[in-house]
């Protein structure tokens, strides 16, 4: 309800309230029937105003006001100002609000206060998290069951708009065959000295881990071809590799990867989009950690994707997994009880790249 309309609502419930103490003087004194009337007319008279300007209509406290009245009083004889339909129209309105706040649902239990501090808490914390993040987290390190929608109502306003999320061409095939495919490409960071620095990352599709990253000033054909020997041994079921039509990918790369018994899916030209995710990775990498970092050097870049992609493989959860991590923990998850924490635990948070993340943990209380 908007301030006008609470405004609105309160004086009528004040007016009403005037207008009953006014019942109550006058059945004070003899002759109740007749106070009654007297109160009925004057509701109907006051609906002029003096000095012949134009009529009003009745506002909510005159309605409520008859409509009580005409149960002690002869009402149809005494209207002299509102028709007698107008009075049955009022009554049955105030019959239906009745009843609709007699009817209304009571709505799902507030969770407990001590979660309700959480999820602030985790939202502060982690200014680029969003429901889905915090709910992921929740469920995957605490064990803690509760939907998006209950984690927004509690969560701090939003200064910034969510970006929104691109199509997807490919899918249906990337979905058939995510466990054998791997996707690549090149992005880049710049140090604090304007130097450019490329990053390659190579993302499993099936289980959204990273399986290798590398930085390099000058990348070339034949240190892109030597990445791809580290990371394949011939044993894995990878079948399939991703990459654009960047000239980095040359023929002696493909022929390489074809060595090692991939075959080298190529994306259309300016589409993105069927690369789409290892192109949500590197977003993910530039909005939840490289657009608040700047590395001074390339040691300093590579300090900073190791911490980060150990924070993604292994403590940021994925909504496409179920939630679930990449590298789960081997002891797995102490359920709770509902939206309550498991007795005798804690919930403990550990800062990632120096308070940028955090992650979340149950611990047993000393």
């Amino acid at each position: 309800m908007s301030k006008f309309g609470l405004r609105v609502a309160l004086r009528t419930v004040v007016d009403v309230l005037a207008d009953i103490a006014r019942v109550g003087l006058l059945t004070l004194q003899s002759r109740t029937q007749l106070a009654a009337e007297n109160l009925f007319l004057r509701k109907q008279l006051a609906l002029y105003i003096e000095r012949q300007v134009k009529p009003r209509r009745a506002d909510d406290a005159t309605r409520v006001t008859l409509v009580a009245l005409s149960r002690l009083v002869d009402w149809r004889r005494l209207l002299v100002i509102v028709k007698p339909d107008t009075l049955i129209r009022w009554h049955r309105k105030g019959s239906r609000l009745f009843w609709r706040w007699k009817s209304r649902a009571p709505g799902r239990p507030r969770i407990t206060a001590s979660l309700q501090h959480l999820i602030v808490e985790m939202a502060t914390a982690n200014r680029t998290w969003g429901e889905e993040r915090i709910t992921a987290e929740l469920l995957v390190k605490l064990g803690i069951h509760v939907s998006p929608r209950t984690v927004r109502r509690y969560m701090p306003p939003r200064t910034t708009p969510r970006s929104r999320t691109g199509s997807q061409a490919w899918s249906t095939f990337v979905r058939n065959h995510a466990r054998a495919v791997l996707a690549c490409d090149f992005f880049v960071a710049v140090t604090a000295t304007f130097r450019m620095m490329y990053v390659f990352v190579v993302l499993d599709v099936g289980t959204r881990r990273i399986t290798h990253w590398n930085t390099t000033e000058h990348p070339t054909a034949e240190w892109t071809a030597q990445q791809f020997r580290m990371i394949v041994a011939g044993d894995e079921a990878h079948r399939y590799v991703i990459h654009d039509r960047d000239s980095i990918y040359s023929e002696g790369v493909d022929r390489t990867l074809a060595a090692m018994g991939l075959t080298v899916l190529r994306t259309p030209v300016q589409a993105p989009q069927a690369n789409a995710f290892c192109e949500r990775l590197v977003g993910t990498i530039r909005r939840e950690c490289l657009d608040f970092l700047i590395p001074l050097t390339e040691w300093h870049l590579r300090e900073i994707m190791s911490r980060w992609v150990t924070h993604y493989n292994r403590g940021r959860p994925h909504s496409s997994l179920g939630p679930g991590l990449p590298d789960p923990p081997p002891d797995g998850v102490v359920e709770s009880n509902g939206h309550e924490l498991p007795d005798g635990h804690r919930v403990v948070a550990t800062p990632i790249l120096g308070g940028l993340h955090h992650e979340y943990r149950l611990e047993a209380a000393a």
